[in-house]
């Protein structure tokens, strides 16, 4: 029987969309399927290195790992309106050369971050310590992500949305692509469409049947906000978008590709056409 290795952060979006496999709720045939959780820094690390068969990733980490990885069509994150916020305290104004804490060199709010603030001084950090940092005076402001953008100090302001920085640079109508989940190329080619359908039909049951998983991960405890913050939470990042990437979501990844190239992030410009996985050829293999 293979088994392969699954990586996805704790977040209350991935904890939602990998569960339905490990409740059970999708036939897996004859593979098995090990999970382990981590920050998305620590993920977009170990993609770096292929630690695990698939993995949770920024978008903005792709393009440096596209010739070893490919993307999958499912289990993305995009913001429509919203996203990670950059929040500082109230009582502070930030000057030019502000100290900034982000959640990973890697992570895509931290790209966009860069390219709208050059003169900041960046410190990294997990995402869980970002509001601490800031409140302590540790850091002059900082990038919100994950379930932190719900809910956050009152004593605390926020300075800019990365949304807002997204529709300038990108200067289209797109969704913001925030993260995406990868997979070894040097799996076979039909066990990769075979686990890329896997956690797609992952994906679409967990959105199907949103309020019985969430009463099921409260239950055992396995998410960090109460029943309101997460329905609120997955309404935004565990959705249609979610299941299956769209011609929108595909030109919103593209865009950020073509975003981090132009302003010299990468060294190449990989088309996204390039990074999935055919899964046409199922139907080839079979005629």
């Amino acid at each position: 029987m293979p088994n392969y290795t699954v990586a996805h952060s704790p977040d209350a979006d991935d904890i939602f969309m990998f569960y339905a496999i490990a409740f059970g709720w999708v036939g897996c045939g004859d593979v098995a399927i090990e999970h382990s959780a981590a920050d998305i820094e620590t993920l977009n690390e170990a993609a770096l290195i292929g630690k695990y068969d698939a993995t949770a990733i920024s978008f903005a980490l792709y393009p440096l790992i596209w010739r070893d990885q490919a993307l999958l069509k499912t289990a993305a994150s995009f913001g429509r309106g919203y996203g990670p916020k950059l929040i500082r305290r109230k009582d502070k104004a930030l000057k030019r050369n502000f100290k900034a804490a982000l959640s990973g060199a890697h992570t895509t709010n931290a790209m966009l971050f860069r390219l709208a603030y050059p003169n900041a001084r960046v410190v990294y950090k997990n995402f869980l310590d970002i509001e601490s940092a800031v409140l302590s005076g540790e850091a002059d402001a900082g990038v919100l992500i994950h379930e932190s953008i719900l809910d956050f100090s009152s004593e605390l302001i926020v300075e800019a949305e990365i949304w807002d920085i997204w529709r300038d640079l990108a200067k289209a109508d797109l969704p913001l692509p925030l993260g995406g989940m990868c997979l070894r190329r040097s799996l076979p080619l039909n066990r990769a469409i075979e686990l890329e359908q896997i956690l797609s039909k992952a994906v679409k049951i967990a959105v199907d049947h949103k309020a019985t998983l969430e009463k099921m991960l409260l239950e055992r405890d396995l998410v960090r906000v109460d029943l309101a913050k997460l329905d609120k939470y997955l309404s935004l990042y565990a959705n249609d978008d979610s299941a299956v990437l769209s011609d929108v979501c595909c030109a919103a990844i593209e865009t950020l590709f073509r975003i981090g190239y132009d302003r010299g992030v990468y060294k190449e410009r990989v088309a996204l056409e390039t990074a999935l996985i055919p899964s046409e050829y199922a139907a080839l293999r079979g005629a």
